[in-house]
């Protein structure tokens, strides 16, 4: 799976950070993840997100979730979701294969009888976290060490624009997005393991006004046994077997990098 992101109530950089011991020569996290894909194994995370717009909180989410681990990285994820947001965010998903698995509010409404999951395809590249940094993906990872402005007390400090993640993830962007920096912070133990991100950007949306959002995400756990499976088939009902009248969504944002500005 290229990747799973594993939007949005802010956390402080420091809380995402395991202080380590000053380093010489930090481990390579890049490295040090490749250490972790092993067959049965995880990690899990937990997540805040929170856009605001004229200094009003417009979106507030915590995701606690898990992802399984194979032996080239991300094979499956599930997620649980609340708070303030979309309503095209499901309160749980699942990411198996090449499925996503949605359930609860909108998505568990006018169901037919029995059914309890609605499947929509893409498992493959969707994303069960709203972080935009993805340091799953080997190039992205290297990219932000590699691109820190510095390294003080287990954590580097940098910018990265839209436009260089979306060559990274190897996604045609939209045009306003290219040039939007998104600052973070990027935490890491004695042993190079990633123990959280946290990542902002500010949208201007001209006479609309300035948003900025915020997604702070911590992993814990790693090395943990894991595993994630689809639901029952028999509680599972495909998205275009609802039809036009069903109240369900027809989709859920994907987790691209023109998600974050409304662009599908």
């Amino acid at each position: 799976m290229k990747r799973i992101l594993v939007g949005l109530a802010l956390a402080s950089s420091a809380a995402l950070i395991t202080a380590a011991p000053a380093q010489a020569a930090p481990v390579d996290p890049s490295k040090a993840l490749k250490k972790q894909y092993v067959a049965g194994h995880g990690v899990r995370f937990s997540e805040t997100t929170r856009s605001q717009a004229d200094g009003k909180t417009v979106a507030s989410l915590s995701r606690t979730g898990a992802l399984e681990f194979g032996k080239k990285g991300v094979i499956a994820g599930e997620v649980r979701t609340k708070g303030k947001g979309s309503e095209l965010t499901p309160p749980r998903m699942i990411v198996v294969g090449d499925s996503t698995y949605a359930q609860g509010d909108v998505f568990s409404e006018d169901l037919p009888e029995g059914k309890k999951w609605v499947r929509y395809p893409g498992g493959a590249n969707a994303r069960v976290s709203g972080q935009p940094l993805d340091i799953f993906e080997p190039k992205v990872l290297k990219r932000l060490v590699t691109k820190a402005k510095s390294f003080k007390g287990g954590a580097y400090r940098g910018s990265v624009t839209f436009a260089e993640m979306s060559k990274l993830y190897g996604e045609r962007i939209d045009k306003k997005l290219g040039k939007i920096k998104i600052a973070y912070v990027l935490g890491a133990n004695s042993k190079g393991l990633i123990t959280g991100v946290r990542s902002e950007f500010t949208m201007d949306f001209g006479l609309l006004g300035k948003s900025t959002s915020i997604v702070s995400t911590r992993y814990t756990g790693w090395g943990a046994k894991i595993t994630i499976k689809a639901p029952p088939a028999d509680e599972v009902i495909d998205s275009d077997e609802l039809g036009s009248d069903t109240s369900v969504p027809q989709e859920i944002p994907n987790g691209s990098l023109n998600s974050f500005a409304g662009v599908q």
